[in-house]
C-alpha cells in the first residue's frame, strides 16, 4: 500500500497501473508480479554530517533506494536537492527500473541522494559533504552491485569527489560511479547522453507523424525547458540538425526567443556558463532577442510551436499548460526530465491521441525517450569492465541504435496492448502504454524466472 505522504511515487505507480489494464485483464498471472515490483528491494537511509566554511557542523538526509535487481546490478543516479525525499527517490527508482530494462543494457533500478543543496557552497564545502557521504554509501554499492550516476545537483565535480572517496575507503580502482572524468574512466558523449537521446528518439516519432516538422527544418520551431545538463545538449542537438528552439527556462522563470529568432549555439553555451556559477536565467544578457518571464514556465507563452521537450524535473507541465501547448499547434512531447508531465497533462497529449487526425498530439514518457543518459553510463560500465574507450563516434552510434530499439519497442507494445483499436490507421499506437508494458514484461519475466513470484 503506498502512503499519502509519497504522491510522486503513488504517480508513478498509478501511471504504469493504468497502463497495465489491458494487458493484465488478458495475462492476470502478471497481478502477483505487479504487487511484487512496487516494493523496493532495499532502502538506506543514512545521516551525513559535514563542516561547513566557518567550521560548524551541518547534517543532511542521505538515501539510497535499491529497487530492482532483476536486470543487472541496481543503477540511477544521486540528486542533491533540497526537495529529495523518499517518495521522489522512490518514483525516481520504480521509473528507473522500467527505463533501464527499454535500454536492452544488463541493469536494474535504483536512485539516492541528499536533501544537501550544492547552490551556493563553496568547493571546499562540497568536498567535505561528498566525503561524508560516501563514506557511508560506500557500504551498500559496487561495480556489481549498485553503481549509481549523477542527476539534479550531481555533476562532474561532486562525482570527482565522491569517486575520489570510494577510492580511498575500499582502496580500489572500479568503476563503481559512472559521469567519470574522460582521463579516469568516463565515457565519450555521457554529457551529452540524455539530450542527445531524447532528440535520437523523437527523430523516430516524426519520421512516423510528422515528417513536415523534420528537424533539418530551421521552420519547424522547438520548445525546450530547463537550463542544466538535459536541456542544453538538447538545445544543442536540435540546432546543429537546423531546427529552431525557441524556450529554456529555470526554477526561477522562462526565457522566450522574440518571434521570428530562435537561441544561438553561442547563446546555449553563454547559459551553460551563467548556470554553472549557480546564476539565474534573470541575468542573461541577449542583446534584446530573448524575453525573460518570472516565475513562468515555457509552454504558456508560446503561440506556435511544433515540439516540446520538458526538460527541467518532474511535473513541470499542468494540465493548463498542455492545453495551451495544443492550442499552439503541438504535435511531438516527449521528456527530457522523468515524469515531466502532470497525469492531467498526460491526459490531455493522450486524448489527442485518440481523436487522431492532422491535430493529434504524440507523447513519449520519459522512461523512454530519456533513456539515453542512462544508456551510456551502461557504456561507460562496459568500458570500465574491459579497461577500454570507445571513441566518441562508436558511443553515439551506439546511443543512436539503443534508442531507435527502444522506439521500436515501445511501438510494438503500444500497437499490440494498448487496449485500443489501431485497425482504422488514423490514430498513433500509445508509446506511453508501450514503454510501460515493455518494461514491466521484461522485469516481470526476469524476476519470475529467479523465483521473486510465481
Amino acid at each position: 500500500m503506498v502512503a499519502a505522504s509519497e504522491p510522486e511515487f503513488e504517480q508513478a505507480l498509478n501511471e504504469l497501473t493504468t497502463s497495465l489494464g489491458p494487458f493484465l485483464k488478458q495475462n492476470p498471472a502478471y497481478r502477483k508480479a505487479l504487487a511484487v515490483v512496487q516494493i523496493p528491494e532495499r532502502i538506506i537511509q543514512f545521516r551525513v554530517v559535514w563542516e561547513d566554511d566557518k567550521g560548524q557542523t551541518q547534517v543532511n538526509r542521505g538515501y539510497r533506494v535499491q529497487y530492482n535487481s532483476a536486470l543487472g546490478p541496481y543503477k540511477g543516479g544521486l540528486r542533491l536537492h533540497p526537495s529529495v525525499n523518499l517518495s521522489i527517490l522512490k518514483f525516481l527508482g520504480f521509473e528507473q527500473t522500467f527505463k533501464n530494462a527499454l535500454t536492452g543494457l544488463s541493469m536494474g533500478g535504483g536512485k539516492g541522494g541528499c536533501d544537501f543543496d550544492p547552490k551556493g557552497k563553496s568547493d571546499n564545502e562540497i568536498r567535505r559533504f561528498c566525503v561524508s557521504f560516501m563514506t557511508e554509501l560506500s557500504k551498500h554499492i559496487g561495480k556489481d552491485t549498485d553503481v549509481p550516476a549523477g542527476d539534479i545537483g550531481t555533476g562532474a565535480r561532486e562525482i570527482g569527489y565522491m569517486f575520489g572517496a570510494y577510492k580511498k575507503l575500499r582502496n580500489e580502482w572500479v568503476g563503481v560511479l559512472t559521469g567519470k572524468g574522460l582521463n579516469w574512466g568516463g565515457s565519450f558523449i555521457r554529457p551529452e547522453a540524455t539530450g542527445y537521446g531524447v532528440i535520437y528518439y523523437v527523430e523516430h516519432m516524426i519520421a512516423k507523424a510528422a515528417p513536415q516538422y523534420s528537424l533539418s527544418n530551421k521552420a519547424t520551431l522547438v520548445a525546450i525547458s530547463g537550463s542544466g545538463n538535459v536541456a542544453q545538449y538538447t538545445a544543442f542537438k536540435v540546432l546543429e540538425l537546423g531546427a529552431t528552439v525557441v524556450s529554456l527556462s529555470d526554477s526561477k522563470g522562462a526565457l522566450i526567443a522574440k518571434e521570428g529568432t530562435g537561441f544561438t549555439r553561442e547563446a546555449v553555451k553563454r547559459i551553460g556558463a551563467l548556470k554553472l556559477k549557480g546564476g539565474s536565467l534573470e541575468g542573461f544578457s541577449g542583446d534584446g532577442e530573448y524575453t525573460y518571464h518570472a516565475g513562468k514556465r515555457p509552454w504558456t507563452l508560446l503561440s506556435k510551436v511544433h515540439i516540446a521537450l520538458p526538460g527541467a524535473t518532474q511535473n513541470e507541465v499542468s494540465k493548463e499548460e498542455a492545453e495551451a501547448l495544443v492550442a499552439a499547434g503541438v504535435k511531438i512531447v516527449a521528456e527530457g526530465s522523468n515524469m515531466g508531465c502532470t497525469a492531467e497533462a498526460i491526459d490531455v497529449f493522450e486524448a489527442s491521441r485518440k481523436k487522431g487526425g492532422p491535430h493529434a498530439v504524440w507523447y513519449a514518457p520519459g522512461k523512454a525517450s530519456n533513456a539515453g543518459g542512462v544508456a551510456v553510463s551502461g557504456l561507460e560500465m562496459a568500458q570500465n569492465s574491459q579497461r577500454l574507450s570507445w571513441t566518441p563516434a562508436e558511443v553515439d552510434a551506439k546511443l543512436k541504435g539503443i534508442m531507435a530499439e527502444c522506439y521500436k519497442i515501445c511501438l510494438d507494445a503500444g500497437s499490440k496492448h494498448s487496449g485500443e483499436d489501431l485497425s482504422s490507421g488514423n490514430v498513433l499506437p500509445s508509446l506511453l502504454s508501450g514503454a510501460n508494458v515493455a518494461g514491466f514484461i521484461k522485469v516481470a519475466d526476469a524476476m519470475k524466472q529467479q523465483g521473486d513470484w510465481w
